[in-house]
């Protein structure tokens, strides 16, 4: 029988070199996913329009009826001014609390639907 070799050191250098890849990996990745696209120099063109980003419109109704535009509380007829300001093609979305009562909603989506809003997002939870 052989003797036994005791066991008093563990070889971490390939780990260590695993490691490093991983990281690498990471911060390489890491970089593209924050900015969200590869950063590219664009050539400028003198006769361009610019276009101007639409962000989106946010509306909330709470259990107390209340009704929010962009975090301002307004009553049901400045709402319909509001939107009436903007183009039919802007985004709107659409948050109600589960407690509220269905005619606020349905007062709400009436004025859309008048105004021939067709980008309509109702935010829900799973």
């Amino acid at each position: 029988m052989r003797p036994r070799k005791r066991f008093d050191q563990i070889n971490v250098i390939p780990f260590i070199d695993i490691m490093l890849v991983l990281l690498v990996m990471v911060l390489t990745t890491a970089t593209f996913v924050k900015q969200g696209i590869i950063p590219v120099d664009l050539p400028s063109a003198k006769a361009s329009e610019k276009n101007e980003q639409q962000k989106e419109v946010a509306i909330y109704v709470n259990n107390k009826g209340e009704i929010y535009y962009d975090k301002g509380k307004v009553s049901i007829e400045e709402l319909e001014q509001k939107l009436s300001a903007i183009p039919s093609s802007q985004t709107v979305v659409l948050r109600s609390d589960k407690e509220s009562r269905f005619q606020d909603f349905v007062s709400v989506m009436n004025i859309l639907k008048r105004l021939n809003h067709e980008q309509l997002y109702i935010v829900t939870k799973d």
